[in-house]
């Protein structure tokens, strides 16, 4: 959950084809660095897990609280809407939010059918879903020390997801997709490429495409494969965060097995 959180502080300022980037080479924090929409419905998930609350409630709670977060028109028409329900979404919404529940439950089967659970309030799509399932089973599957060949075989075999290019191969013609099947894939095959947490979160940025949310899932993922986020690295990360939501982090990383340890405050 750190790690998704983390990568999508670090990719916030190079979303959006104005700021975009396509190289290795940039800045990981800078002046238009902030958290986003990713980090506050990461942290609605884990929430709704520790309180036992419904996903649709924690969702509108979190969302209401911070409205200016960088949602998508239809989420926020959601949002607002008195008797808010599923708008059939494919967005990579439900794939960026899901990291908590890789934690949370202990089999692989229980992961899949609470990941989505966390997809349907909103993106109840076929392709939202298995976005979704798809990067619950990496982080499971990273943190319970599986293999980069176990994890792609497993994402390929299972969702259908092309994962045999390289980041190299998508980088010249990849532009801005918040689909789930036109972000997700890439977001996995940076997190593949990588050799640890930073390089991951670079790759995915240097993609040009939706890039916090892309960073977020690399993040999510290089975060159980490796161990952690380095703790500079987190250090800065958390500093962007309203308290609230850092409560919530601390609370759930004490009671699940997350990797990263959260700096004293």
């Amino acid at each position: 959950m750190l790690g998704a959180i983390t990568g999508d502080i670090v990719g916030s300022p190079y979303e959006g084809r104005r700021f975009r980037t396509k190289s290795l080479d940039f800045s990981l924090f800078g002046p238009r660095t902030r958290f986003t929409d990713d980090t506050v419905m990461t942290v609605a998930v884990a929430d709704a897990i520790l309180r036992k609350v419904d996903y649709a409630a924690s969702y509108s709670e979190w969302g209401r609280t911070f409205p200016d977060a960088g949602y998508g028109y239809l989420f926020k028409r959601w949002l607002t809407s008195p008797d808010p329900k599923p708008y059939n979404s494919f967005g990579n919404g439900s794939a960026m939010r899901v990291s908590p529940v890789a934690y949370a439950f202990n089999s692989l089967d229980e992961v899949l059918t609470e990941a989505e659970r966390t997809a349907l309030p909103t993106h109840n799509h076929p392709e939202g879903i298995r976005g979704a399932k798809a990067v619950a089973a990496c982080v499971f599957l990273a943190r319970s020390h599986r293999s980069k060949g176990e994890i792609k075989d497993f994402v390929e075999r299972t969702f259908g997801y092309d994962l045999s290019r390289t980041t190299d191969e998508i980088r010249p013609t990849y532009s801005f997709d918040s689909t789930c099947q036109g972000s997700v894939p890439e977001a996995i095959i940076a997190f593949l490429d990588s050799h640890d947490f930073e390089s991951a979160i670079r790759l995915a940025i240097s993609l040009g495409g939706d890039a916090d949310t892309q960073a977020c899932i690399a993040g999510a993922i290089a975060e159980a494969f490796y161990g952690g986020v380095p703790e500079p690295i987190l250090k800065t990360a958390l500093s962007f965060l309203h308290p609230s939501l850092l409560a919530v982090v601390r609370r759930f990383c004490k009671i699940y097995p997350c990797p990263t340890e959260v700096p004293e405050e």
